[in-house]
């Protein structure tokens, strides 16, 4: 059981001398701006911090959270798991689950400068070549393409060296990385030697789905590897540490301020016959009351998958019908908002253990201790992030069903390997499974006119066949990675949760009690063919019959990344910086 020291919870203010970030809503007086960002996530960060290198143009960031600064939950990398549930995480919850058996899910999102970036789990995989092939090709625009993207990898990207200082020469494929880029990415800082070790013995017994693979970023995500983190020299690399540094909110034509939820956006007097112009935003700060900030050039929504549906729901925008039956007037015709929702579902299966490295979140004076190391020189456990190595496999080549995925570059699930992840207090280690090629697709939807009640989120897991089948599979190849020879006198018995799950039906009852969330939300302002008439956004992000408004997140996504997405919402961003850029300055 974990036992997290209570200081962890507090939080350093930014101070005075960050001129450009303001703390409430009535520090900032400002109201007319060139832009206007809608969320300091992951994309917005990164959209707001390129755009402002432009020095005419003035930006104002908003962001519904608090600083990043301080919160140790945040910045010390092992601790990714126990930042939910905190002020920092909007705390959502799903709708009552299907295959769950009416089950509830906690659903994270971040609430904090940075977003989900700096809540997350801070796996970085960019996902596979025909992730991003396959987005070209239903947007019509080859710019979406992995290598039209590829270049917005290296930009984003500044990998370092693990602060264990080890030669790792052989864990990753240095051809393929940046290095002057805005977010740090490492190998593992703290190896877990007799746990490592076995992981890539049992990988080179079994190999097939478990084969080696030098660098998992390469376009094939395929194999057994080192993780990769957004971890720089052993604290969280979020889009709020790498973005939004001292040096660029300093920048006088930037202005980011926090604690302050925009509600909804607002229709220009000027909307014209070439289309309505929704040109501000309708923003609420704590006893501060409400204002209206106005963009002249574009507004941009980067509140996830999550927010910016909703808030364009409580902006008129939608399925008339629904709208109606919420209490809202229809403005905008967008019968596609909200639909699509995609995401990983997530489960645990344990495998008991012996002779394991101590489990340092068991014992508090472990802990203190670690604390005390990560503080002093940012090494120990707690500089890492909670796995070391994963594996990515798809369904056997004679599987009844046709491939889910994007093409044979893609896997169909993840198995992420650590020690004693699960909630079993003995020894123990871990294959922590997500399903990375769903086709269930989900629901975002309102049931109120008062935007301060949360949305609706029903994400419909396992409501096709073939992902129940992926979960079937993918507990069946944890269970032959963890009973490989590698594991002898290591590993002694599978968990008391999933022991005995033989049978199909046995299974499908064992992963529907347990099955949880990545919390990787996507696709539910989907982009399609410019002049299609379903989708949200046309391929260059601009709202389909707006003027005025770009939609900038995971949100856009046509299919979900078969991977961590946060490195597909990092480009996403730089790409969309570059056609805003380029839209107002040729």
């Amino acid at each position: 059981m974990r036992t997290l020291p209570g200081l962890l919870i507090l939080t350093t203010f930014i101070g005075s001398g960050l001129c450009a970030v303001y703390q409430q809503l009535n520090d900032l007086k400002q109201e007319h701006f060139d832009f206007v960002v809608v969320g300091g996530g992951a994309a917005g960060a990164v959209v707001a911090s390129r755009l402002s290198e432009v020095k005419d143009f003035q930006v104002l960031l908003i962001e519904a959270g608090p600083s990043n600064e301080g919160v140790l939950l945040s910045e010390v990398p092992f601790f990714a798991f126990d930042i939910q549930n905190t002020p920092y995480d909007w705390n959502f919850t799903t709708t009552p689950q299907k295959f769950a058996d009416g089950r509830v899910i906690p659903y994270a999102r971040g609430h904090i400068l940075g977003g989900s970036s700096a809540i997350n789990l801070m796996v970085y995989t960019r996902g596979s070549l025909d992730d991003f092939n396959r987005w070209a090709h239903v947007t019509g625009d080859s710019g979406w393409s992995w290598d039209e993207m590829f270049p917005y990898f290296l930009k984003n990207e500044r990998f370092v060296q693990p602060t264990d200082g080890r030669n790792i020469t052989g864990d990753f494929d240095p051809s393929i990385h940046g290095y002057d880029g805005m977010t740090q990415i490492s190998v593992p800082n703290h190896l877990q030697k007799l746990f490592d070790m076995r992981c890539f013995e049992a990988a080179d017994e079994l190999r097939g789905n478990f084969e080696f693979t030098l660098d998992m970023n390469n376009g094939t995500l395929l194999g057994t590897g080192w993780a990769q983190g957004t971890n720089g020299g052993g604290s969280r690399s979020s889009s709020a540490t790498s973005y939004l540094t001292r040096e660029i909110t300093r920048r006088k034509n930037l202005h980011v301020l926090l604690n302050t939820r925009v509600t909804r956006l607002r229709r220009s007097e000027d909307s014209s016959s070439n289309g309505p112009e929704f040109d501000s935003v309708e923003a609420f700060g704590d006893g501060n009351g409400s204002r209206i900030f106005q963009a002249s050039k574009e507004v941009i929504l980067s509140a996830g998958a999550i927010g910016s549906p909703h808030i364009l729901f409580h902006s008129g925008f939608g399925e008339a019908q629904e709208l109606q039956a919420a209490g809202i007037t229809p403005l905008v015709d967008l019968p596609s908002l909200g639909k699509n929702l995609t995401d990983h579902p997530f489960l645990l299966v344990d495998f008991m253990a012996e002779n394991t490295e101590p489990n340092v979140l068991a014992n508090s004076t472990l802990l203190e201790d670690a604390l005390e190391e990560w503080k002093n020189s940012k090494t120990g456990p707690l500089a890492d992030i909670p796995t070391n190595n994963l594996v990515w496999g798809r369904l056997p080549s004679d599987s009844a069903f046709n491939d889910p995925g994007p093409g044979p570059n893609a896997p169909h699930w993840e198995l992420i390997l650590a020690l004693n992840l699960g909630p079993t207090p003995e020894p123990h280690v871990t294959a922590a499974i997500s399903i990375v090629s769903p086709t269930s697709r989900g629901t975002l939807t309102i049931n109120s006119s008062d935007p301060f009640d949360s949305p609706v989120i029903d994400p419909a897991f396992f409501t096709t066949e073939v992902d129940v089948e992926a979960g079937r599979d993918a507990v069946r190849n944890a269970r032959k990675f963890f009973g490989a020879k590698a594991w002898e006198g290591y590993v002694v018995s599978e968990g008391p949760l999933s022991k005995g799950a033989e049978s199909d039906e046995a299974l499908d009852a064992f992963i529907a009690g347990n099955f949880l969330t990545t919390w990787h939300s996507s696709s539910t302002a989907m982009m399609s063919p410019k002049g299609a008439d379903y989708g949200v956004v046309d391929p260059d992000l601009k709202v389909k019959g707006i003027k005025g408004l770009r939609i900038v997140d995971a949100s856009i996504m046509p299919y979900i990344i078969n991977g961590h997405p946060l490195a597909a919402v990092y480009v996403i961003a730089e790409r969309a910086a570059d056609m805003i850029k380029q839209d107002w300055t040729s």
